[in-house]
């Protein structure tokens, strides 16, 4: 595989350096993002005070009609800030960079309908972290920059490990789903919530987030939201990013990012190597490589072949939560000496883009994944000496746990039309999906020597005990429909629907017993998608949305396989209920949005105990989730942006039962009710590249179990962002945790005790780039 991206980065320098001496021809222009040098298709290109004009090819080019000496042109596109440049005939070629809008509710969106639509006839709760915020925060991890949203709280577990929330509690369970470009990052039935691991944020353009249910369009675990990361393009400019940072508790990293566009080809390569060692907490060290590649071959102004690559290796020591008495000590030390996780992840993905006319276009996707995931997990050590009725039992020196790893391959083919009509400003985007992968698991028990007077765990030793070995082949087959049309004007009425079958195939290679689970079987499930919903803009300025939708879990294959009787699961419902709207005032200068949302989770799975005093697992929980999030931007002054997103919800068990024991009528654990996010930007206009930013993030009280015994009092954490950008060289210092709070990312109460996760003390980050493609603009 290294060779692969050797032969790959190689290519790339080739046809960078032949670029170079291919830009020269007539007078010409070009239309590029003025952050990602992405070019910009179909912008419009007016004279001023005439009535000529033009519009950008797909690579962002076009020629304008020259009368006189000198003239005007009028750039705009949406979602960017219109542009007046002035030309004569003494310019053989033009650049032309525009800069993002500060108006979110005019900017273009992908992930609402599988398509590119305006903000505005989005009916669901939808933000953009842009490619401008992205490179203002500087983001070490992709929490940094996804908790800006509005009602969403990823939790950082360390070493880019993570959990989830979007309208439901911080959690581990497959509620969430992840996309790359529109496309899952893992299969169905073997989420993980790691899966966030696999991005590589060097090569990430903007990410959008769709709070609510979106199984309509892109099928299971899409709940309490959907992440989609879109990567970069080749860049219409020869391009070459270098940058380098680091902080003080140990982490370092270098990025490369590079692209171009020759004739019918476009080239990018991004990807990054981040290093930890020596951190605030005892092993905690980790190190990440990974890299994308992308490669563009244009046919003709109307076929496309998009073919990419990432392939990530990533090591990390895995330290798990400390007890509360360490906690309220403040001590980093960590009884974990050698637990671990490894992850290597490879995804190749061929997409032909044709479009028929100016009403039609058609793509198809094949995908491949090869995934591996070995532990030697923290969460699986469990103490011999243990609390049994009225005393304790077993040796204080003996631990137990065990080694384990997961696999999986993915073969995906993905076909989608979109087809416009005349009438009511109608269209349809149909398409269907086939995933088809299969997985093994094995999991080895080790012995593990623990010093009982400092707690620490030694060492262990293999035994020749297998717990768990199993085969697991899971196949996906789903159709789905979105159907838009406008009956009156400023009225747009969605709807989708989606259809999706699934086989789940078990193979166990051990003797089913108590330890080594079910016996072989196949599964299968199904489930129907819908989802309606308007959206009515009484003007360009003011609008309002509604909708109702549904959105489906299967069971995972560890909530189906794990005993020694298969369950009799069916897919997990939620049912959700919105409305909301926007608001631009002051032209562009204030923004706002607000959402209001009622979730109700049937179905779910819960591990049920039996007469007998066995578990299993059933359809019998029931939970609720009701709130409002809230996003205000503005520009008061010339100088200074302010922004806020802020949600406040809740999140019940109506009815659950889980091992005896019941929850209904009480808050969900680790579900905050509060949870905001507020930044000032100050970029001084006699300073041109300076930035200085203050960001605030709250999170409220929660309780720490089901039964509501125990709260954690939450946060405020305050982060300092500083930087200065001159011609294509940058240096940003980042101040993370200003006033050095001491808290918890997350923290839990269970039968073991207490478990916090503490957050990183305050650090200083300090970062480098060069562009060296300034070199080369013409």
């Amino acid at each position: 595989m290294k060779s692969v991206i050797k032969y790959l980065i190689t290519l790339c320098c080739v046809l960078f350096i032949q670029s170079l001496y291919a830009q020269s021809g007539p007078c010409k222009g070009k239309v590029i993002d003025g952050i990602t040098k992405e070019p910009i298709a179909h912008a419009s290109i007016q004279i001023n005070n005439a009535k000529q004009g033009t519009y950008t090819n797909n690579k962002g080019e076009f020629e304008w009609p020259f009368n006189g000496t000198q003239q005007e042109l009028l750039v705009s596109f949406i979602g960017y800030q219109p542009l007046t440049v002035l030309v004569n005939q003494q310019q053989s070629s033009l650049v032309i960079e525009l800069q993002s809008s500060n108006n979110t509710m005019q900017e273009v969106v992908i992930s609402a309908n599988r398509d590119v639509a305006r903000r505005s006839q989005a009916p669901v709760a939808i933000n953009t972290l842009t490619a401008k915020t992205i490179q203002d925060t500087r983001p070490i991890t992709a929490d940094q920059v996804l908790n800006k949203v509005s009602g969403v709280y990823m939790v950082n577990l360390g070493n880019e490990q993570h959990s989830m929330s979007i309208r439901q509690p911080m959690t581990t369970k497959s509620l969430f789903l992840y996309l790359e470009d529109g496309i899952p990052i893992r299969t169905t039935g073997l989420f993980n919530h790691n899966a966030l691991l696999e991005m590589n944020m060097a090569a990430v353009r903007n990410i959008e987030v769709i709070k609510g249910p979106s199984s309509s369009l892109y099928g299971s675990e899409a709940i309490g939201g959907v992440v989609n990361f879109i990567t970069l393009a080749p860049t219409a400019l020869p391009s070459l990013k270098l940058s380098v940072q680091g902080n003080d508790i140990g982490y370092k990293r270098a990025d490369v990012q590079t692209g171009f566009t020759s004739g019918k080809w476009g080239v990018s390569v991004n990807g990054y190597y981040a290093d930890k060692r020596n951190s605030y907490i005892e092993y905690s060290d980790f190190h990440k490589e990974i890299v994308s590649a992308r490669i563009d071959y244009r046919f003709s102004e109307k076929t496309m072949l998009t073919n990419s690559i990432t392939w990530m290796d990533y090591y990390s020591d895995m330290p798990g939560g400390i007890d509360s008495t360490r906690f309220a000590n403040r001590s980093f030390s960590n009884p974990q000496t050698f637990t671990y996780r490894k992850v290597r992840s490879l995804r190749y993905r061929s997409t032909l883009n044709h479009v028929w006319n100016d009403r039609s276009k058609s793509s198809v996707s094949l995908l491949y994944r090869d995934n591996s995931i070995g532990q030697n997990p923290a969460y699986a050590v469990k103490d011999d000496y243990r609390r049994q009725g009225n005393g304790w039992v077993g040796k204080k020196d003996l631990a137990h746990g065990e080694i384990n790893d997961a696999s999986f391959n993915s073969y995906v083919l993905i076909a989608q039309h979109k087809q416009q009509f005349g009438w009511k400003d109608a269209a349809i985007i149909g398409g269907i999906s086939a995933d088809i992968s299969p997985s093994t698991y094995r999991a080895d028990y080790i012995r593990i020597k623990k010093d009982s007077v400092s707690g620490k765990y030694l060492g262990y030793e293999s035994k020749d005990s297998v717990l768990t070995h199993y085969r697991s082949n899971i196949n996906n087959y789903a159709a789905f429909l979105n159907m838009e049309l406008s009956p009156v004007e400023k009225l747009r009425i969605v709807a989708s629907l989606r259809y999706d079958l699934f086989q789940y195939k078990f193979d166990n290679y051990l003797k089913p017993s108590a330890f080594s689970g079910s016996p072989d079987t196949t599964n299968h499930f199904s489930a129907v998608s819908p989802k309606i919903g308007f959206t009515y803009n009484f003007s360009r300025s003011i609008g309002v949305y509604a909708n109702y939708s549904q959105g489906f879990v299967p069971p995972q294959v560890t909530e189906m396989y794990k005993g020694v009787k298969v369950p009799n699961l069916d897919p997990s419902v939620f049912y959700n209920y919105e409305a909301g709207g926007w608001i631009s005032l002051l032209k562009g200068k204030l923004s706002a949005d607000l959402s209001i949302y009622y979730l109700d989770g049937t179905n779910e799975v819960v591990s049920v105990k039996l007469d007998d005093g066995s578990t299993e697992n059933r359809n019998a929980g029931k939970t609720l989730h009701k709130g409002i999030e809230m996003g205000i931007n503005a520009n008061p002054v010339k100088d200074i942006s302010f922004r806020f997103s802020g949600a406040y919800s809740r999140h019940e068990f109506t009815s659950f039962n889980e091992k005896g024991v019941k929850y209904d009528g009480n808050e969900m654990n680790g579900a905050p009710n509060w949870i905001y996010n507020t930044e000032v930007w100050y970029r001084p206009s006699y300073v041109k590249g300076l930035r200085v930013g203050v960001e605030w993030q709250h999170l409220g009280s929660y309780w720490l179990d089901p039964v509501n015994t125990v709260k954690y009092p939450g946060f405020n954490v305050v982060h300092l962002r500083a930087g200065y950008l001159w011609k294509g060289y940058e240096v940003w210092v980042n101040a993370i945790n200003l006033g050095d709070s001491y808290y918890a990312y997350t923290a839990s109460k269970s039968s073991f005790g207490y478990s916090y996760n503490p957050a990183e003390p305050r650090n200083i980050n300090v970062g480098l780039s060069c562009d060296f493609g300034q070199f080369f603009k013409k």
